[in-house]
């Protein structure tokens, strides 16, 4: 479904909600973020979908799902996300910081394709923290969901 015609006042809700909440307000920028970043983790799954780097998709493919479930909680559904979830995303960077040697400057994005779409997706995970950070000081959310 692409439309429901219930958001044409300008107006949107949320899982366990009454009200409606204008669509400029802080937690729609907070999901769009997420999403965002969802569809950005997409395309880079898409280009590393090959035998060789499966072991990346499938990486991906996780933290995908995990943002689903942070989406699902900040627009307040029942969903929430597991201690597991965060140990396993801990995990996954300790691996790939494993063969990664930290920089010492700042580095340009774009030495390739790849690697400027993950400097694009870090970039927005940035924003995705930020703008849900002051969605979060406002209402109780797991510590796992802030940890994530």
């Amino acid at each position: 479904m692409f439309y429901t015609r219930k958001g044409d006042d300008g107006t949107s809700g949320l899982f366990n909600f009454k009200d409606r909440f204008q669509k400029d307000s802080p937690i729609y920028d907070a999901l769009g973020s997420v999403d965002e970043l969802n569809s950005l983790l997409g395309v880079l799954r898409a280009r590393t979908s090959s035998v060789k780097t499966l072991s990346v998709s499938n990486e991906l493919f996780t933290i995908q799902n995990c943002l689903f479930i942070v989406q699902a909680e900040l627009a307040g559904a029942d969903k929430k996300l597991s201690k597991r979830n965060v140990e396993d995303l801990e995990t996954t960077i300790g691996r790939i910081e494993f063969y990664i040697e930290n920089p010492n400057s700042f580095i340009v994005p774009g030495a390739t394709v790849e690697s400027a779409l993950y400097d694009y997706a870090r970039s927005v995970a940035r924003r995705a923290e930020r703008n849900n950070l002051f969605k979060i000081s406002k209402r109780a959310f797991t510590r796992n969901l802030r940890l994530y």
